[in-house]
């Protein structure tokens, strides 16, 4: 009896031999492993939020941000309720920080406050190339640059010791006003001097009625004692902030005279330039027989002297 030989393959289930040849060869054992980071990062530093990419938190690898997502895990990070990594710094001042971890340059804004504070958050980032760029600039004829003075600070009230600190720190200041290119010649210092004034007017129902405007009941100044004293001399009235010593800063004092001109023209004489300016104003009340309302506004103009 003849005997017929089938041939293997013919044997199995063609849906078992399609599943056999479509699953993965697991022979080696390894797995991919995906990145601990996403391509997107979200930051939380300080309550702001930021979004950047992994490549520019470990642009600067020996930074702290560059140690810190270079990690094979994400444990040990800070989150906030939302999974965003939190780093517990200034929020504002971050924002220069990111800047220089995109492209590695520094650009700050023309008169830039806070630049001691700039160059200790890139200390603690560990960014030695901004520190430097941050750093107070020393010219060849020993003149310090701009960044060389810093405000004075504020003291609390002084007694015979802290009368004679406050003589020292105003030789000092003196002193390092004197580096400053173009001070020496004509003892003038750069600094703001803001004028601040609340003033009010009536407008009444019909849009053809004139409006009475602008009642100015005084002129306030803030800013250094020592500037206000040089550009408002004798107008500048001291009553209700006695005994303040040249280099402390006040908001108490205000104009002798109620003409917004008359300010404006002593601060150009004196070399001041307006940089910025607001004004906010409220609808006091209006007059029950007329209808006209009674307009309040308060307005600010900044001055700054380089």
């Amino acid at each position: 009896m003849a005997m017929t030989r089938i041939p293997f393959q013919s044997q199995m289930d063609p849906e078992v031999l399609s599943t056999a040849m479509a699953l993965p060869d697991n022979s080696s054992g390894i797995q991919a492993e995906e990145p601990p980071f996403p391509e997107i990062v979200e930051l939380n530093v300080g309550g702001q939020v930021y979004i950047t990419r992994y490549s520019t938190l470990t642009s600067v690898p020996d930074s702290l941000l560059g140690e810190m997502f270079s990690r094979k895990t994400t444990k040990g990070l800070a989150r906030d309720t939302k999974g965003r990594f939190f780093v517990d710094r200034d929020g504002f001042l971050f924002r220069y920080i990111l800047d220089y971890m995109r492209d590695q340059q520094l650009v700050l804004p023309d008169h830039f406050p806070e630049r001691g504070r700039l160059q200790r958050e890139a200390e603690y980032f560990n960014l030695p190339e901004l520190v430097k760029q941050l750093a107070p600039r020393i010219s060849k004829q020993n003149s310090l640059g701009d960044e060389g003075c810093q405000s004075d600070p504020e003291e609390p009230s002084p007694s015979n010791d802290a009368a004679r600190n406050l003589a020292t720190l105003g030789a000092a200041a003196a002193a390092c006003a004197s580096l400053v290119p173009g001070s020496a010649g004509d003892g003038k210092r750069s600094g703001f001097i803001t004028i601040g004034y609340r003033g009010s007017y009536t407008l009444g129902r019909d849009s053809q009625t004139d409006a009475k405007f602008r009642r100015v009941a005084r002129i306030m100044v803030c800013g250094k004692t020592s500037l206000a004293k040089e550009v408002f001399g004798e107008t500048l009235n001291e009553s209700r902030d006695p005994d303040r010593p040249p280099e402390r800063y006040t908001s108490r004092y205000y104009l002798k005279f109620t003409f917004l001109e008359q300010a404006f023209d002593k601060l150009a004489d004196a070399g001041f330039h307006m940089v910025a300016c607001n004004s906010t104003g409220t609808c006091a009340f209006a007059h029950e027989q007329t209808d006209d309302k009674i307009w309040t506004s308060y307005t600010e103009y900044v001055f700054y002297r380089e």
